[in-house]
């Protein structure tokens, strides 16, 4: 409702625009706008500002709790510009004290539109919108030729910077030729010559990056046609314009026109004029001003579709001019589609718009028809909104009068259809394809999940695996989606049949296994379907019980070694890593030897070896009987130069942290000599030595001559030589008691023969036979023997004769 007026200003892109009264109120509800047309440059930023009033009350007061701008409403739903995707991140809103302003930056063509503003207070039905709201026109530049002159050959044309509306405050211009600035003109008129190779364009100063589009003035003949494709329904009306130029003047005489026509046909070289063809009679109409046309056929036929093309002819005599190529026009059956748009910005404005669009332009005026499940909505407009719907909804439209020809129904997706290719049993590193399809238009979206992962795993109808892999294994689904709304498949499994992986094998007791106690072997292997398992000890099968389990009630240690197992299905087979089961147990009955292993004779050397079969090694200790120290640590016991008394029973102690066992060994030693036989031989050994002795001297003296031995009568006495063979006691002068039978000491004989020559110092040779001496059983001493010759030259008086020789040589034999 109108209420009262008020004077505003607003401010436009830096513009100035004109001061207007526009407010809108009932019942002190109200929105005053500052303007309601503006005009703005494509590229710019636009401000549009409002005021806004509600009533006041003491109890339960009003109170605003959501303020938009909006440009579309239908089904009484409007949308924020906010939500809508075609102003995303250039709309703003700065609302305060009951004063809002709407930016919008970056202008596009699009964004032309009226713009109202709405508020929603605390009260259901406290809500208001200002309608009518403001005009925005975006509107890009345009260099147009606004007059043209030809002198000769010279031509020249005068240019002006023109947009679709006024723009406000007469802004300043600027000009570009060839991408240069053109100083000094900042009028949007410019007059230059004609030139192909030049490039003209303009812009407002202080928007240089929204320019016009440069032109090239090629000629001042020229026609120009607003579109050149055309298309409209059958029995509607269609409109094609154009604009024209041509020089003002030619060689200094004013140009004009004589005659414009639209034509399709040429006939002897000319173009035919529509309005002269039977077949155009009477549906056809010109509608010339200034140097706009436009062509306006009613009720259109399909064989009105053909190229259309405008011709003017001047009063010059060269002075004709068709703009070719012309507008092409076609005529068809309404083509209608629905197209849907969704927003979902935030919570509190959830919306989906329908457009009625068409393949064919129609005029603004049109009404459109909306079916909802078949039923006719009231609104007539291109579009219509919905907040909420359900995904079983279905959507048409129709332009009015043209009912018979209804667009394709829109419609969420039905429930999506899943299959699997190939269908047979799925091997692993086959290639496999997952396929959705579902009923839907506008046509689904598709993406692909796999249960309990949050991830997607593709947005295509089809997943393809091109090596499948037992991870795939699992339930897969589909979800079918486009702007209507959203339908998820049932889920299908996928089932890779692989064979047997590697074996796990597992023992239990995992800790040391001791002799006697109950081990399972294990074996299990990823495959599907499941494995068979076979045991096996060094390649030999073993029984197998349930889940692959081998079991030992007593395990002993003839169960020790290499243990694997065989996993098989029917897709293949493998055997897995060994394993080594190492039973413990106490050492066995040890086993002794002796070595050498004949008759063990004295002074030998003798190896005691002991061995014990035992898990962990057994460590072995020698003992002898009677004795309590050990006689050494480890398998083998020397003794070396053996004696009698080392004769006796030793033992051999095999231990190891599970026990201990040992083994006795008797050992006999042989004497080589009795005692007796020891004596005996001592005997004869020594009498043997006395004769060979008493053989050597009786030798040496049968060599001498006979005067040597016996002295002629008066021969000097210091010539002779002398034998004598004394005995020790002799020789010294004493006598000796011959030795007793009871005592142990030894009996020495001593023999001396002295050989003496021209008074040189008298020769002795002195046997001493040693008697044999008694020995105890258990000792071992010696008897000794000297032999003791002199041999003397030197003249000796009686004295030196009676003392002992200092040179006299002893031999000394042991006898053992």
């Amino acid at each position: 409702m109108r209420g009262a007026a008020m004077s505003v200003i607003t401010a436009v892109s830096g513009f100035v625009l004109l001061t207007v009264t526009v407010v809108l109120g009932q019942y002190g509800w109200g929105v005053t706008y500052t303007s309601t047309p503006i005009c703005a440059v494509k590229g710019s930023t636009v401000e549009i500002r409002c005021t806004y009033t509600y009533p006041s009350r003491q109890y339960n007061p009003y109170g605003v709790v959501r303020t938009f701008w909006f440009t579309k409403e239908s089904n009484n739903e409007v949308v924020d510009l906010k939500t809508d995707p075609e102003y995303s991140g250039r709309v703003q809103y700065q609302c305060e004290n009951n004063k809002c302003t709407l930016r919008i930056t970056d202008l596009r063509g699009s964004d032309s539109a009226e713009y109202r503003f709405r508020f929603i207070t605390n009260h259901e039905g406290g809500k208001y919108s200002g309608v009518p709201g403001v005009t925005l026109t975006v509107t890009d530049l345009q260099v147009q030729v606004s007059r043209s002159a030809v002198r000769g050959d010279s031509k020249s044309a005068d240019l002006k910077c023109e947009s679709s509306c006024p723009l406000p405050d007469n802004p300043s211009y600027i000009w570009y030729k060839n991408e240069q600035i053109i100083t000094g003109q900042t009028s949007n008129s410019y007059t230059d010559y004609c030139d192909p190779t030049n490039r003209i364009s303009c812009a407002v100063r202080g928007y240089e990056n929204s320019r016009a589009p440069s032109v090239v003035v090629k000629d001042v003949w020229d026609v120009t046609y607003t579109s050149t494709q055309v298309c409209a329904f059958k029995g509607s009306t269609a409109e094609i314009r154009c604009t024209f130029r041509y020089p003002s003047t030619i060689d200094g005489r004013n140009t004009s026109i004589q005659k414009t026509f639209w034509f399709t046909k040429v006939k002897d070289n000319e173009p035919v004029d529509l309005t002269t063809q039977s077949e155009y009679r009477d549906h056809v109409h010109y509608q010339c001003k200034n140097n706009d046309c436009t062509l306006r056929i009613t009720d259109l036929r399909e064989s009105d579709s053909a190229e259309y093309k405008f011709r003017f002819i001047t009063n010059d005599p060269r002075g004709k001019y068709s703009g070719v190529p012309g507008v092409s026009l076609t005529v068809t059956d309404p083509q209608l589609q629905v197209h849907v748009r969704r927003s979902t910005v935030n919570s509190y404005s959830n919306w989906t718009e329908l457009t009625c669009h068409n393949n064919c332009q129609l005029p603004d005026q049109s009404s459109y028809i909306w079916y909802w499940n078949g039923h006719k909505l009231s609104s007539e407009k291109q579009y219509l909104h919905l907040n909420t719907f359900d995904s079983t909804d279905s959507f048409h439209c129709a332009v009015k009068g043209y009912e018979t020809f209804p667009s394709p129904t829109v419609y969420a997706p039905k429930l999506p259809s899943v299959s699997v290719s190939p269908s047979a049993e799925i091997v692993e590193g086959s290639s496999v394809t997952l396929n959705c399809s579902s009923d839907a238009n506008p046509a689904a979206s598709y993406t692909w999940y796999k249960e309990d992962v949050i991830n997607p795993l593709s947005y295509q109808n089809q997943h393809v695996f091109s090596s499948i892999l037992p991870s795939d294994s699992g339930k897969y689904y589909c979800t079918a989606d486009n702007n209507l709304g959203q339908k998820r498949s049932e889920s299908r499994t996928i089932d890779v049949k692989y064979a047997p992986k590697l074996p796990s094998v597992s023992v239990s007791p995992s800790g040391e296994i001791v002799e006697g106690s109950p081990v399972n072997l294990t074996c299990s292997s990823d495959a599907n379907p499941a494995a068979n398992y076979t045991w096996y000890k060094e390649d030999e099968p073993l029984p197998v019980g349930p889940e692959g389990v081998h079991h030992f009630t007593s395990i002993s240690s003839e169960n020790r070694g290499n243990y694997f197992c065989k996993s098989e299905n029917q897709y293949g087979q493998i055997n897995s890593s060994p394993v080594f089961i190492n039973v413990q147990y106490p050492p066995k009955l040890p086993s002794v030897s002796v070595s050498p292993s004949a008759e063990i004779v004295e002074g030998s050397s003798v190896t005691l070896t002991c061995s014990s079969d035992a898990n962990p090694a057994a460590s072995y200790t020698w003992y002898k009987e009677g004795e309590d120290s050990p006689k050494t640590s480890g398998h083998n016991f020397t003794i070396s130069n053996i004696r009698p008394e080392h004769s006796g029973s030793y033992y051999c102690v095999a231990h190891n942290n599970r026990g201990t066992h040992n083994v006795t060994l008797q050992l006999t030693v042989r004497e080589v000599f009795p005692l007796a036989a020891k004596l005996v031989v001592t005997g004869i050994t020594l009498v043997v030595f006395l004769v060979i002795i008493c053989l050597l001297i009786f030798f040496l003296l049968t060599k001498k001559k006979p005067s040597a031995l016996f002295p002629l009568p008066g021969n000097r006495q210091d010539n002779n030589n002398k034998v004598s063979c004394t005995s020790p006691s002799q020789h010294t002068g004493k006598t000796e008691s011959p030795p007793s039978n009871s005592e142990e000491d030894e009996e020495l004989n001593y023999a001396s023969v002295r050989f003496s020559t021209n008074q040189t110092d008298p020769i002795y040779y002195n046997i001493r036979s040693a008697g044999s001496r008694r020995q105890k059983v258990k000792e071992e001493d010696e008897h000794v023997e000297y032999a003791a010759v002199n041999f003397s030259s030197a003249p000796r008086n009686a004295h030196q004769e009676s003392e002992e020789d200092p040179s006299e040589l002893y031999s000394t034999v042991k006898k053992i």
